[in-house]
């Protein structure tokens, strides 16, 4: 398993000084939290998109690119990357080359983004945002799959004879979780592709995410990637956590009543009763993470929101700490234990290009040639192209009908 923290890059005054921290604090606070994830032993540093006050993170890959620099084996990925405001072909561009600069240590989370204001700032309309993440993915997949694309679509301009640069990293796209926390659409987009799919988690109930995982696992199978152990599962989680919990308790309290996203509501008791945030011990943090694989089974990532709602960066490097020397080791031992041998690891680059070439050899590239054209059933990506369910209970996510002749 690959264990890890998201930021959605907020800038939220402290409600215990009354302070509100510059841009240029927070962003170079984040620098430091995602090298300080490094140090502590994490796998993965995920980093938000947002356009719109009081967020700070409107270009991932500048500052995902930036941290690659600064770091050597930290996976970088997002926290969501906005297929629907976002040109597929400038993702494809760029998410290709954060995948250069970062020796392969970039993949991306996909998701529509929950802020209605951001869709007309970018020529969009928000009712079409399911249709809109459906096409501009489709176009996003074969960008990364085929040399040469020509495509039509709905949402934006046709391509004739498009070339994509640079071309994925040793011919293996990075590798895509589609994000979600409440849209079942999602999951079913990620299984139809072989997708991963990441549950955020953390202002729903286990029975909600319960439910959202087991609709992908299934379709993951009814679409022939392997079977349902197999499918890729991510899971986000909020913590606060001191040596003894009632410290931790009285300490996060402010900051949760004060919080935007759910300040002045629920208490917090009520809050860490009914969803995944825990305020407690390490071993709090522990217990509650491990209960996850009861009600989704063995799964691949799990990330945790450690900086939000106006806490210090001293505050969360000590959080970081204790996440790396007392959480994560418990947790790796753990849930490695009585794991099956057919549930897969979470993809990295090295992984993917194993699997589409056997011997870790990349092939020449070659005009039009699908990019995952040899890859084994089971593996993240099971063919160039997207499958089309021939059964009644087929997928809404086939090819375009408006596609030209020729294209996949």
């Amino acid at each position: 398993m690959q264990f890890g923290i998201f930021t959605v890059s907020d800038i939220t005054q402290d409600p215990t000084t009354g302070r509100t921290p510059s841009e240029a604090e927070r962003i170079q606070a984040t620098l430091t939290i995602a090298k300080h994830a490094e140090e502590v032993g994490l796998d993965v540093f995920a980093l938000g998109e947002h356009h719109n006050p009081p967020f700070w993170s409107s270009s991932p890959t500048t500052t995902l690119a930036y941290i690659a620099g600064q770091t050597s084996t930290l996976q970088l990925s997002t926290a969501t990357t906005l297929i629907t405001t976002n040109d597929p072909v400038k993702l494809a561009e760029d998410y290709a080359m954060l995948q250069h600069v970062s020796g392969g240590r970039a993949d991306l989370m996909l998701g529509r983004g929950n802020t209605g204001p951001v869709y007309p700032w970018f020529g969009k309309d928000i009712r079409q945002g399911l249709p809109i993440a459906i096409e501009s993915y489709e176009l996003l997949h074969r960008l990364w799959r085929e040399d040469v694309v020509d495509w039509e679509g709905k949402f934006r301009t046709p391509l004739q004879g498009f070339t994509s640069t640079p071309r994925p990293l040793d011919g293996v796209p990075p590798f895509v979780w589609h994000g979600s926390i409440r849209t079942p659409e999602v999951a079913e987009q990620a299984a139809f592709y072989g997708d991963g799919f990441f549950a955020n988690h953390i202002f729903w109930p286990a029975s909600h995410t319960q439910r959202m995982i087991a609709l992908y696992r299934q379709r993951f199978e009814h679409h022939g990637h392997g079977t349902a152990a197999q499918a890729i599962v991510g899971l986000g989680g909020q913590a606060f956590m001191r040596k003894n919990s009632q410290d931790a308790v009285d300490e996060f309290r402010p900051y949760f009543d004060n919080a935007p996203v759910y300040g002045h509501g629920p208490s917090m008791e009520e809050f860490t009763q009914q969803t995944p945030l825990t305020v407690g011990s390490p071993q709090q943090v522990i217990d509650r993470t491990l209960a996850y694989r009861d009600y989704v089974g063995d799964y691949q990532r799990q990330l945790w929101l450690m900086d939000h709602a106006g806490l210090p960066l001293k505050t969360v490097l000590e959080q970081l700490d204790l996440l790396g020397e007392e959480v994560v080791p418990v947790l790796r031992r753990e849930f490695a234990k009585d794991r099956p041998a057919d549930v897969p690891d979470a993809p990295t680059h090295a992984s993917l290009v194993r699997a589409a070439y056997g011997d870790g050899t990349p092939r020449q590239a070659t005009p039009n040639a699908n990019r995952g054209d040899n890859l084994t059933l089971g593996s993240p990506y099971q063919d160039g192209a997207a499958p089309v369910a021939a059964t009644s209970t087929g997928s809404a996510f086939g090819p375009a009908a408006t596609r030209t002749a020729g294209a996949r």
